[in-house]
C-alpha cells in the first residue's frame, strides 16, 4: 500500500511549472507590490467589516462616520495607533523585543507568494501573458506551512523579551496552541495531496475543474476549518489572548507601530489560511457552482479574481461570526480537542483515504462496500467523539482533603465530596425565612394585587 501511495505523488516531479520563472524582473516586483498592497487594503476592510458585523449581530450600528459607510474608520485608527508614544519596558530584551513583530508579520506576507489569484493572463500594455501568481512550486503547500510557522516565533519571542509575566505566559500559550493545531492541519491535507497527486498549488486548483475537494473530502475540510481558527489565534480560540487570564497576553506591552504590526500579523493570517482554504477545497479561482458550464468566460481573463475574493471572504466572515457568537473555551479543553479529537479522526480519514486510492487504481474491491464500511467506521468515530469519556480515569475514587502545610497559606477546606461539578445545589432552609413586616408587606401587596 506504501509503494502505491507513493507512486501517487510521482507527478509532483512532474509538474508543469513551466509557466512560472519565466517573468523579467520588472514584472516579478509589480506583482509583489501588488500583493502587498491588496493584503493592507483587505486587513483594513477586513477589520471595518468585523466591526460592522459584530455591532449588528450585537443590535448596534459600528463605524459609519469616517468616510462612505465608514470605510475609512479603520485607516483613521492605524494613523492614530502609529503616532501614540512608543514605549520600551525597562526589563526587555530590546533587540529581540522590536524583531519580534516584525518576525511575525513577514511571514504572513511571504505565505501569499505561492498562492494562486487566477489564470494565465495578459499583461497591460504588453504582449505578454503571465499567471496570476508570484510563483509556485512542487512543494508550494509545504512551503506556506513551513513559512507560517516561522510566525509563532515572532509570537513566543515578543512575549519572552516583554519582561513581563503574563506576556511570557501568553508568548508560551499561544506557541503551545499553535503547534498543536498545525499537527491537525497539516494531517488534513494529507488527503488533498493524496486525490491531487500534486503539492503544488497550481496543479491542486487544476484537479479541482470537475469537483471540488471540500466536497469529497468533507472530513478533511472540516478538520482544517477548526485548525485554522486555533492556528490563527481568533475567537473562540484566543487563549493567548485571554483579558481575564493575561491582561493582553504576548502584546501587553507593545505599544505604536509594534503593536500595528503584531495586528497587521493576525488579519493577514487570517487571509492566508481562507486563500488557503479556498485553494485547496473550493476550487480556488474557479467559478462556484458551475457556472463556467453557462458562461464560457467565467474562468478566463481577470473574471476568476472575483471568485477567488468571493470564497475567501466567506471563510473571513466565518471567522467573524464566530467571534459574534461563541464564548470563549477552557484552556486544557481546547488543547485535549486538539490532541485527543482532532488529531485521531485526522489519522483515520488518512488511512480510509489512501485506501480509497489504493484499491481505485487497483480495481480490487467494488468501491460502493468500501464506502460503506468507511461510513461505518466514521459513524462509531463521531459517536465515540460526541458521547466518549470526558472524565480522568481515578473521578470515581473518593476525595480526600489534604493536610495542611505547617507555615503554609491557610487554604480554605473543600466541599465534602470533592470539587463541585455541574450546577450548584438549590438553597434550602430549615425554616421560612419572615418577619412580622414583611408577612403585612405582602398580605398588602397581594391584596393590591
Amino acid at each position: 500500500m506504501t509503494s502505491t501511495i507513493l507512486g501517487q505523488l510521482v507527478p509532483l516531479a512532474a509538474d508543469d511549472l513551466s509557466a512560472f520563472g519565466q517573468d523579467p524582473w520588472w514584472l516579478v516586483v509589480i506583482k509583489a507590490v501588488l500583493i502587498f498592497v491588496v493584503l493592507v487594503l483587505l486587513t483594513l476592510f477586513n477589520i471595518w467589516w468585523e466591526r460592522r458585523v459584530v455591532a449588528r449581530m450585537q443590535h448596534r450600528i459600528g463605524p459609519n462616520v469616517n468616510g462612505p459607510f465608514g470605510l475609512l474608520q479603520s485607516l483613521a485608527d492605524g494613523v492614530k495607533l502609529a503616532l501614540k508614544e512608543d514605549l520600551v519596558p525597562k526589563a526587555a530584551d530590546k533587540v529581540v523585543f522590536l524583531l519580534a513583530p516584525i518576525l511575525a508579520v513577514v511571514p504572513a506576507f511571504v505565505t501569499f507568494s505561492v498562492i494562486p489569484f487566477g489564470p494565465e493572463v495578459g499583461v497591460p500594455f504588453s504582449d505578454r501573458t503571465t499567471p496570476l501568481q508570484l510563483t509556485d512550486m512542487p512543494v508550494a503547500v509545504l512551503f506556506v506551512m513551513a513559512i507560517a510557522s516561522i510566525g509563532i516565533y515572532g509570537i513566543v519571542l515578543g512575549g519572552w523579551s516583554s519582561g513581563s509575566t503574563y506576556s511570557l505566559l501568553g508568548g508560551l500559550r499561544s506557541s503551545a496552541q499553535m503547534i498543536s493545531y498545525e499537527v491537525a492541519m497539516g494531517l488534513a491535507l494529507v488527503a488533498v495531496f493524496l486525490y491531487a497527486g500534486s503539492m503544488s498549488t497550481s496543479a491542486i486548483v487544476d484537479a479541482q475543474k470537475d469537483l471540488w475537494f471540500g466536497l469529497i473530502l468533507v472530513p478533511s475540510f472540516v478538520i482544517y476549518l477548526i485548525a485554522m481558527v486555533g492556528e490563527t489565534n481568533r475567537a473562540p480560540f484566543d487563549l493567548p489572548e485571554a483579558e481575564g487570564e493575561l491582561v493582553g497576553g504576548f502584546h501587553t506591552e507593545y505599544s505604536s507601530l509594534k503593536f500595528a504590526l503584531f495586528f497587521l500579523a493576525e488579519y493577514i493570517n487570517m487571509a492566508t489560511v481562507s486563500a488557503l482554504a479556498t485553494t485547496l477545497f473550493l476550487g480556488g479561482w474557479r467559478a462556484p457552482f458551475w457556472i463556467d458550464e453557462v458562461w464560457a468566460g467565467a474562468n478566463e481573463g481577470y473574471v476568476p479574481l472575483i471568485w477567488f475574493f468571493g470564497k475567501m471572504l466567506f471563510f473571513v466572515f466565518g471567522f467573524i461570526w464566530l467571534r459574534g457568537s461563541l464564548p470563549r473555551l477552557r484552556y486544557d479543553q481546547f488543547m485535549a480537542f486538539g490532541w485527543k479529537r482532532l488529531i485521531p479522526i485526522a489519522l483515520v480519514w488518512i488511512i480510509a483515504v489512501a485506501t480509497i486510492r489504493v484499491v481505485s487504481l487497483n480495481d480490487g474491491v467494488d468501491r460502493r462496500y468500501l464506502l460503506i464500511g468507511i461510513g461505518v467506521l466514521a459513524a462509531g468515530f463521531l459517536l465515540l467523539f460526541l458521547f466518549g469519556a470526558a472524565d480522568e480515569a481515578d473521578e470515581d475514587q473518593p476525595y480526600t482533603q489534604p493536610e495542611a502545610t505547617p507555615g503554609g497559606f491557610p487554604v480554605p477546606t473543600m466541599p465534602a465530596g470533592g470539587p463541585v461539578r455541574g450546577a450548584a445545589a438549590p438553597l434550602t432552609f430549615d425554616t421560612p425565612i419572615s418577619s412580622p413586616a414583611g408577612a403585612g408587606a405582602g398580605k398588602e401587596a397581594h391584596a393590591d394585587g
